[in-house]
């Protein structure tokens, strides 16, 4: 009762919303299945209680069953850890280094991102999953990778008993000839069996094979890609970061040398910051160690040159169709209804006249911000989503002029921001640059 009381609290009873959510049911369902099935075929093909190895054979059963709930739990439950609303560095010169959240009222510290799911800005974030409903990030990211580690060696071994039951069961019930294959699912056995095998108990462990299959391929390559990011120190957003960084340095040929600031170096070092003996990260989720050549803002610097290289290379659109937001609109075509993006990100209902600034998309979808007025943006509220690229045309004239004419519009304060935070950024660079070359001179003399 005490654990129970520990575990169940006021503080964590409303996170059990999460569950309500098509992710979780369908990860739970598939557990649930694999693990039944795992413990009854088990029964049937190796009877624990006989020999040793069926004793093993079922406690490693169990032993899958108990770690995996154990970790999907704490992924879902634990959370990634959120940035305190209206938090702001005690250095106050460094927020302008830092972008500022309208929706959080306050700064996102380093690694930090405002996740729309969530509503919060999230620690280290790496992105949010569907199947916890809930972000991966800084605290929960150990219990999600070793989520992604026990689920396919679970259903591996759950596998290995589907099969070995399916054989040894049918093995009696099945003659072989040259031309036919008979089958007699009713044949009777020498020995009665505890539970019997019977053509639907034969299509569930089918079912459960294919179940168990699928999940130790699936999520056996989102292991992989999470070590991946782990082994460097990185998160997934942080590889996007990085790679836009690569491409704006080609393509203004500023001749930068972005290093990236948290790989510490080697592997076991970068490991040790997410995996630990207590299960709690290193950190606090503000400041981070690291790189020798690099600062705390290093990474968060580099967000806002792409965010202002972003508004000066959007394209700018108008709206010549209406949309009401849908998110598989037939009315717009049968390729567009089809192709439709396979993401959460949110659709934005469009009505003609309404302009927008596109920023990525693809052949039959585009994604971008809708300009508002100047009373939503006091407000602090953004528009930005998916929308059918037939509803919309290209707006024929200099996309830089008409950028900077319509943020003119809006409002002074972000035209200005526009023109000058790239060159600003740029002096920031230069100025931490200069600041390690000093040190790193003083270090050897």
């Amino acid at each position: 009762m005490n654990f129970l009381s520990t575990f169940v609290t006021f503080q964590n009873l409303h996170e059990v919303r999460r569950l309500c959510h098509w992710g979780p049911v369908i990860a739970l369902s598939v557990i649930a299945i694999c693990s039944t099935m795992a413990i009854l075929d088990s029964i049937i093909w190796y009877w624990p209680l006989d020999t040793t190895g069926g004793s093993i054979n079922f406690i490693m059963l169990l032993n899958w069953s108990v770690l995996i709930l154990y970790n999907y739990f704490n992924a879902m439950f634990v959370g990634p850890g959120y940035i305190p609303l209206g938090w702001k560095p005690e250095n106050q010169q460094d927020t302008q280094y830092l972008q500022y959240c309208r929706v959080c009222q306050g700064y996102k510290s380093p690694r930090s991102h405002h996740c729309r799911k969530c509503n919060r800005c999230v620690m280290k974030m790496d992105h949010h999953c569907p199947w916890i409903n809930n972000c991966c990030g800084h605290l929960n990211h150990a219990y999600f990778t070793s989520f992604l580690l026990l689920a396919p060696m679970g259903c591996s071994h759950a596998a290995i008993i589907f099969i070995m039951t399916m054989y040894t069961q049918l093995y009696e019930r099945i003659s072989f000839g040259w031309s036919t294959v008979k089958i007699d699912m009713s044949a009777v056995r020498q020995f009665q069996p505890l539970m019997p095998f019977s053509v639907p108990a034969f299509a569930a462990t089918l079912f459960a094979l294919g179940l168990a299959l699928g999940t130790t391929i699936a999520v056996g390559m989102l292991f992989f890609i999470q070590m991946k990011v782990i082994l460097r120190n990185k998160t997934s957003i942080e590889s996007w970061i990085e790679e836009k960084a690569k491409d704006r340095i080609q393509h203004y040929q500023t001749g930068e040398d972005f290093t990236f600031p948290y790989d510490l170096g080697t592997r076991w070092l970068n490991f040790k910051q997410v995996f630990t003996w207590s299960g709690t990260p290193k950190g606090d989720g503000i400041e981070w160690p690291v790189h020798p050549k690099c600062h705390q803002h290093t990474l968060t610097i580099e967000q806002l040159k792409q965010k202002a290289d972003k508004r000066v290379r959007s394209v700018q659109y108008r709206a010549v169709e209406d949309y009401n937001g849908a998110c598989c609109p037939i009315s717009k075509g049968l390729q567009t209804f089809f192709r439709t993006p396979c993401t959460e990100e949110p659709r934005i209902p469009l009505n003609k006249g309404d302009t927008i600034l596109a920023t990525r998309g693809t052949k039959w979808w585009m994604y971008g911000d809708k300009v508002l007025n100047e009373e939503h943006i006091t407000v602090g509220e953004r528009v930005r989503g998916w929308f059918p690229r037939r509803c919309v045309e290209k707006c024929h004239y200099d996309t830089a002029a008409s950028d900077s004419t319509s943020v003119k519009k809006l409002t002074p304060g972000l035209r200005h921001a526009t023109l000058s935070t790239v060159w600003r950024l740029h002096l920031i660079s230069f100025y931490y640059f200069c600041k390690n070359k000093l040190l790193a001179s003083n270090y050897i003399n």
